[in-house]
């Protein structure tokens, strides 16, 4: 199985537009749900005269224990088709999808949109479709779900097709590289099988679209990138910072540079899965040693790079940011925590320099007094210590971040440009 090329798959879209289902019909189809599971939903679904509808208890019951604070183990949100291996990055709710699409190891390769034929677009529709495209998803999916809810009309499954190409229109998004397929998750219809019920459809199932999607392409040409995620002592070999490689490949001897704690030194050893190695790359989480380099020297959220090609150090960094949600408005000077991959930085908001329209991309206003829940702008950002930054359209790895305050996250973007101290 850990043989295929992996994905990250996001699955977005309204909040009852049957997301829970689709996955839950996709573990189901791709036998990714034990069979003692099935069974036993079953009979509880056939107890309640529910027949036939067994997997949606048990995305019911994956909810309500996700709710209930229950770890659900995670080979419950993984399957596989005959091409790929695919994690999927759950998005019960909006602030967890934000949060998770942003911080690293969950970052989405593509996503399947699910719109349902008897709502068509809705405001979350758009407010994740335009995250999306800000966080660099090139891939869409489009299932326009519940079709069974409009007897199969044809008519109806193209008015939604039309109303979200003029979503993806509005965001920029590339309209050719996505693909619509008429779908109920609640019946199977063209999920894992083509559906007899849509005759007038002679495209992909959801299952042969994701087998279609292009491979993601491993960062190793991109420089070193390595976040720091902790660092420790071990006895006889010294310190080991650990951390996961965003980009690029370390070599044993290489010279390398933490920023900003501005350290560095020769790489002596690389350890991977408890084994020496001489390489790793994008992916790899690793523990290694630097000659010279001391437990004070580097502290987690430094990032590790090429002694002659380091990380960049912000003094200021323009961003596009989306504002998801916040009590009032944001005006400059607002100071909340940035989360970029693994440092957490208080950060000023030094100045907001446009407004965007979150639907068109255009400039809506320049230098606004403040933006609030649900715009888009452009601003220029003071971290108040060091923060190790990159530009998105140089290491989309090291480029996006999340936004926290009052324990919720209140806004995601993106870099635009750093400003190097």
């Amino acid at each position: 199985m850990a043989d295929k090329p992996h994905q990250n798959l996001a699955v977005i879209g309204h909040v009852d537009h049957g997301k829970s289902t689709l996955v839950g019909r996709l573990l189901y189809e791709t036998g990714s749900v034990p069979e003692h599971v099935i069974e036993q939903h079953k009979e509880e679904a056939e107890s309640q005269g529910k027949g036939g509808f067994e997997f949606a208890y048990v995305m019911d019951n994956l909810a309500e224990e996700r709710e209930r604070g229950v770890t659900i183990d995670i080979a419950h949100q993984e399957f596989d088709t005959d091409e790929y291996y695919f994690t999927i990055v759950d998005t019960p709710g909006h602030r967890d999808f934000v949060k998770n699409m942003i911080t690293g190891a969950s970052q989405a390769d593509n996503a399947v949109l699910v719109v349902a034929a008897d709502d068509g677009v809705q405001p979350q529709t758009q407010e994740h479709v335009f995250l999306a495209r800000t966080l660099g998803i090139d891939e869409l999916i489009i299932a326009v779900n519940k079709m069974d809810l409009v007897d199969y009309d044809e008519d109806r499954y193209n008015e939604a097709v039309e109303e979200v190409q003029q979503l993806l229109k509005q965001v920029r998004f590339q309209t050719g590289d996505a693909k619509f397929i008429p779908t109920s998750a609640f019946e199977g219809d063209n999920v894992a099988e083509s559906s007899d019920d849509t005759p007038w459809y002679d495209g992909p199932t959801v299952l042969e679209s994701l087998n279609d999607l292009p491979e993601p392409q491993p960062p190793t040409d991109a420089p070193l990138r390595l976040p720091i995620q902790d660092v420790y002592t071990i006895s006889g070999i010294g310190t080991v910072p650990v951390g996961r490689i965003e980009t690029g490949t370390m070599n044993s001897g290489d010279n390398v540079s933490f920023q900003p704690s501005d350290a560095g030194g020769e790489v002596k050893t690389i350890e991977m899965h408890h084994e020496e190695v001489d390489s790793a790359g994008p992916g790899d989480n690793v523990g290694f040693n630097v000659r010279g380099v001391g437990k004070d020297d580097i502290r987690r959220g430094d990032v590790c790079g090429p002694a002659d090609d380091p990380p960049k150090v912000a003094n200021t960094f323009q961003a596009q940011v989306v504002v998801m949600q916040h009590p009032s408005v944001i005006t400059a000077g607002y100071t909340p925590v940035f989360h970029a991959h693994t440092a957490q930085v208080a950060c000023t908001i030094e100045s907001i320099d446009q407004k965007i329209d979150p639907a068109s991309g255009e400039v809506d206003e320049e230098n606004p007094d403040f933006i609030q829940s649900g715009d888009a702008a452009v601003v220029t950002v003071r971290p108040q210590k060091p923060l190790s930054i990159e530009p998105s359209s140089e290491i989309p790895e090291l480029g996006s971040f999340a936004v926290r305050d009052m324990g919720q996250t209140i806004a995601a973007g993106k870099v635009l440009s750093v400003d190097q101290a």
